[in-house]
């Protein structure tokens, strides 16, 4: 059994201030997205990868992504209109591998989040295996009253980031029902949650140097990360 990664890099440039993808943006020499995809091959168990571009951007993505790949694998699809859209693409090609038992766990992950680690995927993987799904969570400012002389509210604030994983039979058994009703959940853990809310999704923590590329600044703030690595 392996662990199948999908990377989403179906978005835009425009909060970035690019008039392209910001997947395609250059980060040290290498597009945006090209750091993700080489650290999801070389995570051990990991096959395939699947990276999903918008429709239309087939040639542009293979262009600045295959070079970089040597001799490894790479499954190009193209994507949906929303972020649920493009999921069920990548999860129609994978389809056949689920139902075998050859793929047991599905990994998703924003191609904008270039500097997630080799262990972090290790690490989600070997949670949903286990226990169903593992979604990475990173600690926020605790919330604050509206009234000042009010007791703060109790618990804590995270940040849900990727690379998320699950079980392969249950992930895909959500979005052919949301297929069927319509849904388009916000993200994986959503859609899972409506229509198996009896698999367990278990917070792996981890940090802010999991950045996501969003604003111009974020690709300066990335580039320090990645050197400090």
């Amino acid at each position: 059994m392996s662990a199948a990664v999908v990377i989403l890099a179906a978005g835009s440039g425009s909060r970035v201030g690019a008039d392209v993808n910001k997947v395609l943006l250059d980060l040290d020499g290498r597009p945006v997205v090209t750091h993700a995809v080489l650290t999801a091959l070389g995570v051990d168990g990991v096959d395939p990868v699947v990276l999903v571009c918008r429709p239309g951007e087939e040639d542009a993505v293979a262009a600045a992504v295959v070079p970089h790949l040597a001799d490894r694998d790479l499954l190009l699809v193209p994507g949906g209109a929303t972020r649920h859209a493009s999921e069920q693409a990548a999860l129609d090609v994978l389809a056949p591998r689920i139902e075998s038992g050859e793929v047991d766990v599905v990994v998703i992950h924003d191609g904008a989040r270039a500097l997630a680690p080799a262990g972090l995927f290790e690490r989600v993987v070997a949670v949903a295996r286990e226990a169903g799904g593992a979604v990475p969570t990173v600690e926020l400012p605790g919330l604050l009253p509206l009234d000042p002389a009010s007791a703060a509210p109790e618990g804590h604030l995270v940040g849900v980031q990727t690379p998320q994983a699950f079980q392969a039979r249950p992930l895909l058994e959500a979005y052919r029902a949301a297929r069927r009703d319509g849904f388009d959940g916000t993200d994986t853990a959503a859609c899972l949650e409506r229509y198996r809310p009896d698999v367990a999704l278990v917070a792996v923590p981890t940090g802010p140097a999991n950045l996501k590329i969003t604003y111009p600044e974020d690709l300066v703030s990335a580039s320090r990360l990645n050197a400090g690595r």
